[in-house]
């Protein structure tokens, strides 16, 4: 394993199905505490109904819009933070979401935000569930994951994903469940708990 190193704007600036799998194996880190991404989902603004991008440009969602590298938080159920890497060029409001991580660093800090987790493989098993482990809110929303900025980075530490990723349906959304746009770690124990479409879309 190399030292981490933060990712190229380029290798981002590609359209989210690409990217999304390539995100695997990735660290995203934050105040101390880190994790490889073991599950993500993307989306595609304007061409994908679940997206928060499907009706155009809003306050909520304007980070969306911007450079790829640009992390996109939003609050959702009026309790969950969750977190999104853009990708594509700007002005595409693509996007990936991070639905899960393998804890790396920080674990006793992640314990004390989520004393309901009973196991370290539940930490960060849920896009809310790494939000809150990380310390992620919507303060950091539009932050730069390429640059280090406000503390929360995007890096390489040389582990390349998996050449076959498992590829599912997105889950928790209502609308274009037909695509099977959700990539995770196959056999990895930190993987979310999938539930089957019938809430509001996640992004």
């Amino acid at each position: 394993m190399n030292a981490p190193a933060p990712l190229e704007r380029f290798a981002l600036a590609r359209d989210p199905l690409d990217v999304a799998p390539w995100l695997l194996g990735k660290v995203l880190s934050y105040g101390g505490c880190s994790g490889r991404i073991v599950e993500v989902e993307a989306y595609r603004g304007a061409d994908d109904a679940a997206s928060h991008a499907f009706g155009g440009q809003s306050t909520r969602n304007q980070t969306m819009f911007g450079r790829a590298g640009l992390l996109y938080v939003y609050f959702t159920y009026g309790m969950h933070y969750c977190a999104n890497v853009v990708c594509g060029e700007e002005g595409t409001a693509w996007a990936v979401l991070v639905r899960a991580l393998e804890p790396l660093a920080g674990i006793d800090e992640m314990r004390r935000r989520r004393p309901a987790a009973h196991h370290d493989r539940d930490l960060c098993n849920g896009p809310a569930k790494l939000c809150e482990a990380l310390g992620i809110t919507r303060e950091l929303d539009g932050a730069d994951l390429l640059t280090a900025d406000r503390g929360i980075v995007l890096e390489d530490d040389g582990t390349s994903p998996p050449s076959e990723p498992h590829c599912g349906p997105r889950v928790g959304i209502t609308k274009a469940v037909e695509h099977p746009w959700r990539w995770s770690w196959p056999g990895s124990t930190f993987v979310s708990r999938a539930r089957p479409a019938g809430r509001s879309s996640p992004n």
